[in-house]
């Protein structure tokens, strides 16, 4: 792997640019010098947004595909040529000392976190796993924690849901409120148009039989979303006792044609999960995340259009709704751009962090550098 020039610095005013733990202010721009962690769907939006970025400078790749290996990163992302080639050599990509790494891999490995973290680089990652210290692992936690104070480094999870509309949005919503009943985010996704047979049938389980659809399955939501509301909460001085996560699944009457493949009659055509966060006995916070892949069901559910709405019960009520104004055909190509933008607006403020796992709440409100 070969690493391009980092761009000049160019003039303007920073407010907070950071690498490695240390803040620098002045009067010039210095990019920060960033690895890109993983190319699939939300990795390769990443890279792009890496490459485009006038306070950021690529200067590393990780890859898990061999045939990615020694290719160049903008042959990678549609971009011209950068001269930072791909690697799978670790050890390459921690001698680089680059200020942040784009952490985006299918799976967390916390022994390679570990290692990014000691070695001076910070880590912001879509991954969920450090939403909420408190609920990872115990060991895992003291683990990360040893490695960020040793490499003086603080690693974040964040990215569109959970992230934006778990914590972000909320805590915006909030801080008009003196009196919080309960706020309730609702997630709709129309999947009818998404050609990703994989994701749709093996993944997700639609168009298998009720009974093949595992609890596991519809309890992921504990894992993938309680975090999150846990940092909502204790952000709103409002901790939560206990999250309580269920599932349900609807199905079509009739065989349905989308563009992953046919869903028979009688099968898995929509499935919803709730997440709730309970405080004294009662339910104070709510994600329900509601997929589907026809509007024909037996079951009479109510389907919004693929966006957010979010509603607070206070004493200032609001109901929010948030569409993603996207023509269903080319949601695949526009999706993940709201999971790997925030992500990289988060760079600049993880590194000018102090070191440990970073929440929502510890770092300033995330701002894109749009020039």
């Amino acid at each position: 792997m070969t690493a391009g020039d980092d761009r000049a610095s160019s003039p303007g005013p920073v407010t907070s640019i950071a690498g490695r733990g240390t803040t620098v202010a002045t009067g010039a721009r210095h990019p920060l010098r960033v690895v890109q962690w993983a190319t699939g769907n939300i990795g390769s939006r990443s890279l792009r947004a890496v490459i485009d970025h006038p306070d950021l400078s690529l200067v590393g790749l990780y890859v898990h595909s061999p045939d990615k290996v020694g290719r160049d990163a903008g042959e990678l992302c549609d971009r011209a040529r950068t001269g930072v080639r791909a690697t799978r050599d670790i050890g390459e990509i921690l001698a680089l000392g680059a200020a942040c790494v784009l952490y985006m891999p299918r799976a967390c490995d916390v022994d390679e976190v570990c290692r990014i973290l000691a070695s001076g680089a910070n880590v912001v990652t879509t991954r969920g796993e450090f939403h909420h210290p408190a609920s990872l692992d115990a060991e895992d936690r003291r683990r990360v924690e040893a490695a960020c104070e040793r490499g003086g480094t603080s690693v974040h999870s964040t990215g569109s849901s959970p992230g934006f509309i778990t914590e972000a949005v909320p805590l915006v919503l909030a801080s008009i409120q003196r009196r919080l009943d309960r706020l309730t985010i609702e997630e709709y996704a129309n999947l009818s148009k998404r050609d990703s047979p994989g994701l749709l049938f093996d993944v997700m389980g639609f168009g298998k039989l009720p009974a093949a659809i595992g609890e596991a399955r519809l309890n992921h939501g504990r894992t993938s979303f309680g975090p999150s509301l846990r940092v909502l909460a204790e952000a709103l001085s409002m901790p939560l006792d206990g999250v309580v996560a269920s599932g349900e699944v609807a199905v079509s009457p009739r065989d349905v044609v989308i563009a992953a493949g046919v869903l028979p009659a009688g099968t898995v055509a929509a499935q919803r999960i709730t997440v709730s966060g309970i405080r004294a006995g009662r339910e104070v916070l709510a994600f329900h995340a509601t997929w589907y892949c026809t509007t024909a069901l037996e079951q009479a559910w109510d389907l919004r259009e693929t966006g957010w709405r979010v509603r607070v019960e206070g004493d200032a009520p609001l109901d929010v709704g948030l569409r993603f104004d996207v023509p269903l055909e080319r949601m695949a190509e526009t999706s993940p751009g709201f999971t790997a933008n925030r992500a990289v607006n988060a760079v600049a403020a993880v590194c000018a962090a102090d070191p440990g796992i970073r929440t929502s709440v510890d770092l300033p409100q995330i701002t894109a550098v749009l020039a």
